[in-house]
């Protein structure tokens, strides 16, 4: 069973081979919020994330027989550069079985550090199952992704490094997918400071751990897409859920658009690029999930590894998000000067036009009618409301696109 003294043995294990990833306060954020706030930055790990840490931990505690015929994960992607890389310095085969719709980023990755992928299945729990069956056939070592003493136990020395930087610590807030991360962090924390808040976050598109708690038992939830792909489970593991059940204080649930702000902010005022699953900790601090915060409060921001093409569709939804992106349908009278007059109507409520599309040949138009949609930049909620309001007084039938 996971404990403190596995998790200070893991520390004992990996200390000098795994990143002690920086503590930093940031002062924007403090002082939106009205507290002091830090983040624990494991998407600046090496791989990209925290993962590496309870793959190594688990690899390099097993006797070398046991490595023998390699080893065999299934994974959503941060996992699987893990245990890619840990085999890679190990000198071990490793087999990494991942959903067909990961980042192309997250895949290249894990071939990059010599592992064999197989992509399979629509989800997690679809590679899930056929790595297990591929274990049984090829005789690899199972490496589990969160279900795990000895994964957990490397997960929880973020814990300890968290408490040797800030020991008066008062809150922090750790991504949940299976469960293995919040577990071994949770443990760490509790044994030596057991006031501090423990709290985890979930997107609301996979709640596995919300739900399980809510009835007091391991629950298989329905998922949907989201942003948040790296923490995406159907069900949590049954060595995290006791752990969870007993020393969390709090799961908060956070929306897909929310998400999508705070890597926007992440990476504008801190110029830290998070992915998805990383984010969630910052949109619950920033959308008010959390109750009664105050005191110093950590974020953990578990990994990094987002793909270019991911990061141009979450900056336009988190600016969306944010009420500085508006996209506007408008129709006009098809006559020379109209879709003039519109752009100065939109440069006198200083909107800047990012995109214009104009359309006279739509069968749904009537003759003599012409349709323009148009992306703008704009500032904020009430900058919008006075550009929807200022085209509506000028005669314009504007409809707000989503």
């Amino acid at each position: 069973m996971l404990s403190y003294d596995l998790i200070q043995e893991a520390a004992d294990r990996l200390k000098k081979r795994v990143r002690q990833t920086e503590l930093i306060h940031s002062h924007h954020f403090s002082e939106k919020l009205g507290f002091p706030l830090y983040f624990k930055c494991e998407n600046l790990q090496r791989t990209g994330s925290f993962k590496i840490r309870g793959a190594l931990n688990f690899m390099t505690a097993m006797p070398k027989a046991a490595l023998a015929n390699g080893v065999i994960t299934a994974s959503a992607g941060n996992h699987a550069q893990g245990v890619a890389f840990s085999a890679d310095l190990l000198g071990v085969r490793a087999t990494i079985y991942m959903p067909e719709s990961t980042p192309l980023q997250k895949v290249l990755a894990t071939r990059d550090y010599g592992a064999e992928v197989v992509l399979i299945g629509r989800n997690f729990d679809e590679a899930y199952a056929a790595a297990r069956q591929a274990e049984k056939e090829s005789g690899a070592l199972f490496v589990h992704p969160f279900d795990d003493p000895l994964v957990m136990a490397g997960q929880g020395t973020i814990g300890l490094e968290v408490l040797a930087d800030l020991p008066d610590l008062s809150t922090i807030l750790v991504p949940i997918g299976g469960g293995g991360l919040i577990a071994g962090i949770a443990t760490a924390i509790k044994e030596t400071r057991p006031t501090v808040r423990v709290i985890g976050v979930e997107s609301a598109a996979a709640p596995s751990m919300h739900f399980s708690l809510k009835k007091g038992r391991i629950t298989e939830t329905p998922m949907t897409v989201t942003l948040a792909d790296g923490i995406a489970v159907k069900k949590v593991g049954e060595k995290t859920f006791p752990i969870i059940r007993d020393l969390v204080d709090e799961v908060v649930l956070v929306q897909e658009e929310e998400i999508a702000q705070a890597i926007v902010v992440l990476l504008e005022r801190t110029k830290l690029l998070v992915e998805g699953a990383g984010a969630v900790t910052v949109a619950a601090l920033l959308n008010g999930h959390v109750e009664n915060p105050g005191g110093k409060t950590v974020c953990v921001l578990s990994g990094g590894n987002i793909d270019v093409k991911t990061i141009s569709l979450v900056v336009e939804r988190g600016l969306l998000a944010a009420g500085r992106y508006l996209k506007l349908k408008v129709e006009l009278e098809d006559v020379p000067g109209s879709l003039a007059k519109l752009a100065a109507d939109i440069a006198a409520v200083r909107a800047n036009i990012f995109l214009i599309s104009h359309d006279r040949r739509s069968i749904t138009l009537p003759i003599g009618r012409t349709e323009v949609l148009l992306e703008l930049e704009t500032r904020g909620y009430e900058h919008i409301k006075e550009i929807i309001a200022y085209l509506n007084g000028q005669g314009y039938e504007v409809e707000v696109l989503k």
